[in-house]
């Protein structure tokens, strides 16, 4: 039962299986085969990670080799642990959420299809949000996708109603001379206003990809570093997670974090040698 997915447990005998779940997606079918499996194999419930991830505890080790046998029959396989990069997440992006700038469910397999339990100096996670609002957490990721918005305002279709500066979580928009203006230096790009503003005078701009490394959380916790900003084309975000990931392995000490190694050379170095690639 030598694989990857395998959680050590307090029971010497017992172990846990932790499953892949791209995005936080699974099917109806995935579903119906792990809940049997949890039921025959283990305690008749399952965990689910503070990362979209889904494991079943309790699992006799005897065993261990027939319950993955079953999940694979129903087109569930198994996660990574130790020193490889992690299941990826992602919040339901443009897909539905009104505040969705990107497809975050494409980035997520794509990232999965790409770097998934290969190896690295340490665990790394990866997470692809919809907009600023960050509700999986890419900023806390060792590295992170976030949708970005460069709103525009239209005179035209303005009603004067004032909902943009009300609704503005950062307060930059204001009306000067007649007209609501942005404040470059302080938007967040969220784009409240182009979702929000009842007669869409607000509209993006642009739309695209602002990338972060070496957030992570735990004992040392630390944010991502943005290291590129409204990429409007995916694959330029997703070749720049390749040159992340070279850097790190060129550089990363066991059992240190993504962040902790820019830290550790520098920033100004990692941006130079991410730049380079290589």
């Amino acid at each position: 039962m030598a694989q990857l997915g395998i959680v050590k447990q307090r029971n010497p005998e017992l172990c846990a299986l932790r499953l892949r779940v791209v995005g936080g997606d699974l099917t109806t079918e995935q579903l119906r085969t792990i809940i049997a499996v949890a039921e025959k194999y283990g305690e008749g419930k399952v965990h689910l990670s503070t990362r979209q991830g889904v494991e079943i505890h309790g699992i006799a080790k005897a065993d261990g080799d027939a319950a993955i046998d079953e999940l694979g029959k129903g087109g569930v396989t198994m996660g990574a642990g130790g020193n490889r990069v992690r299941i990826v997440c992602a919040c339901p992006g443009n897909a539905w959420c009104r505040y969705g700038a990107i497809d975050t469910k494409t980035l997520a397999r794509e990232l999965d299809r790409e770097h998934f339990a290969t190896d690295a100096p340490y665990k790394v996670k990866m997470n692809a949000t919809g907009c600023p609002n960050n509700c999986s957490k890419a900023r806390e990721n060792d590295i992170g996708f976030m949708g970005v918005t460069i709103p525009k305002w239209g005179s035209q279709d303005c009603t004067d109603c004032g909902a943009c500066v009300k609704f503005c979580p950062v307060n930059a928009i204001s009306k000067v001379d007649g007209c609501y203006v942005r404040d470059e230096k302080i938007c967040i790009n969220c784009s409240t206003c182009t979702t929000l503003c009842p007669t869409k005078a607000w509209q993006p701009e642009t739309r695209g990809i602002r990338v972060m490394a070496g957030g992570t959380m735990g004992k040392k916790p630390r944010l991502g570093t943005v290291v590129a900003d409204l990429l409007e084309d995916p694959a330029e975000a997703l070749a720049l997670v390749r040159r992340v990931l070279a850097v790190y392995r060129a550089e990363g000490r066991p059992k240190e974090r993504i962040g902790h190694m820019m830290d550790r050379i520098g920033l100004e170095e990692f941006e130079r040698r991410i730049a380079k690639g290589k």
